[in-house]
């Protein structure tokens, strides 16, 4: 791979016109401050910069890389479809091939009863349309007064108006309120640190007993659907949900008559080592919302999947069709992306590679435990987290304004490798075809930037 090379001035030239004309997603004014970063290319695990730099991407372009970057069939799927028809939209009674059998296709792959598609262009929509999907559906079958929803509290669905009023950060919500009515909020299930003060071995799931009291103190007949991620994602730290509670969930739904959203637009295709989270538990939902792996990131695409007794209800007659879209939902380039993803993870057995990898991975991870500041590794598959605390034994919290993730994070890249953090809880989460020589490499590079974060800090 040939690089495009950059003089001072046109590198110049291109950061001021980033800082001035563009307006970053979920900026960071400080990161900004010390110089922009602008990324020229990528091959495999490893992404350039505008200063020809190599690193590894040790959080695969944000999820979303689960093959990395310059795979020819991606490219070649785009190009046979715009030889055929670049764009129509999927609109009023109209399709297009790629639409067709995508949705084949995912009805093929997803759990349990979830056959029906409807395409979109990202997370967040796909989330905020199943919640909406679940609003008319109690509507056409005469219980316009269901209009809550319930969600928990530290997971992320989506940055939409309507997402945010259902996302259970507060530092994401206070800026744009007040927001939609009706979002509840129950507790996360972080069995590492149980906001009860519980013991997870001994508590017999009071996370399940609250939610239920929650919903029959709201008054079950008002609320639409229960949104939640099986594993909640990087912000939260991939904590595992302890076996049953799904289960619960889902028998609690199913009693009071309120829809079950799963939201695996992080952990779907192939992150955990199957196809879905909820497999991992055998749990299936309502509605699932799945994007970033369902393009390997090549082009934007998601999807809100449902059941056909769901669906049925919109294809009744005149006046009860489902009363959402948009121009590009659908776009045939992006399905034709998806079912190359697909054909992929099905011809490379990718998803039995991150089951093996991540196996790897999590025995090399754990091997940081020698660190003391090392407090917990959570995760499975091909995602995980690493927390740091001040004492591992008592479950004690790093002061936040020593920033040490930060100091970690910011070692990696100037050794060569993206890290992400959320304050000090560092995530690996990289490309599924990972290999395991650049497994060690990644865990190599983290482990030096906890020992150097040892030194710099006097933890030794």
């Amino acid at each position: 791979m040939k690089l495009q090379k950059f003089t001072d001035t046109e590198k110049r030239q291109l950061k001021k016109i980033a800082m001035e004309n563009v307006l970053v997603h979920w900026a960071s004014n400080e990161d900004l401050a010390k110089e922009p970063k602008i990324f020229t290319a990528g091959e495999g695990c490893y992404v350039y910069d505008i200063h020809g730099n190599k690193y590894l991407d040790s959080f695969s372009s944000l999820i979303t890389s689960i093959f990395g970057h310059g795979r020819d069939e991606m490219k070649q799927a785009i190009m046979e479809q715009m030889d055929k028809i670049a764009f129509f939209p999927n609109y009023h009674d109209s399709f297009t091939i790629p639409q067709i059998k995508l949705a084949e296709k995912l009805a093929e792959i997803m759990p349990g009863d979830l056959d029906v598609s409807f395409f979109v262009s990202s997370g967040s929509e796909a989330n905020e349309t199943a919640l909406k999907m679940a609003r008319q559906y109690h509507w056409a079958n005469g219980e316009p007064h269901r209009y809550k929803v319930i969600a928990r509290r530290y997971s992320y669905h989506g940055t939409t108006l309507g997402a945010t009023s259902y996302t259970g950060f507060s530092a994401l919500r206070q800026c744009v309120e007040p927001l939609l009515p009706g979002a509840l909020f129950t507790h996360p299930v972080s069995c590492h640190d149980c906001e009860l003060g519980l013991d997870p071995s001994n508590c017999n799931m009071t996370c399940l007993k609250m939610l239920e009291k929650m919903i029959v103190w709201e008054n079950p007949e008002t609320i639409s659907a229960m949104i939640m991620d099986p594993i909640p994602g990087s912000n939260f730290g991939y904590p595992i949900p302890p076996d049953g509670y799904l289960q619960g969930v889902r028998d609690i739904c199913d009693k009071y008559g309120i829809l079950l959203i799963f939201d695996e637009v992080q952990t779907g295709f192939g992150k955990t080592g199957k196809w879905f989270a909820c497999e991992n538990w055998d749990v299936t939902p309502d509605m699932m919302s799945v994007s970033k792996a369902l393009t390997a990131g090549y082009l934007p695409l998601s999807v809100t999947m449902t059941t056909k007794k769901i669906a049925s209800v919109f294809n009744k007659e005149p006046g009860s069709e489902f009363r959402s879209g948009g121009t590009y939902g659908g776009h045939p380039l992006s399905c034709a992306v998806a079912l190359a993803t697909i054909e992929i993870m099905e011809k490379e057995k990718v998803v039995e590679q991150a089951a093996e990898t991540g196996a790897y991975l999590k025995a090399e991870l754990e091997k940081l435990y020698k660190y003391k500041i090392v407090g917990d590794i959570r995760g499975m598959g091909m995602i995980w987290a690493i927390e740091l605390m001040a004492d591992r034994e008592t479950r004690t919290k790093l002061d936040p304004s020593l920033n040490v993730g930060t100091f970690i994070r910011d070692w990696c890249w100037d050794n060569g490798m993206i890290l992400r953090n959320n304050g000090n809880s560092l995530v690996a989460a990289p490309a599924l075809v990972m290999t395991r020589e650049e497994v060690d490499i990644m865990v190599g590079k983290i482990n030096e930037s906890i020992s150097a974060a040892m030194k710099h800090f006097h933890f030794d």
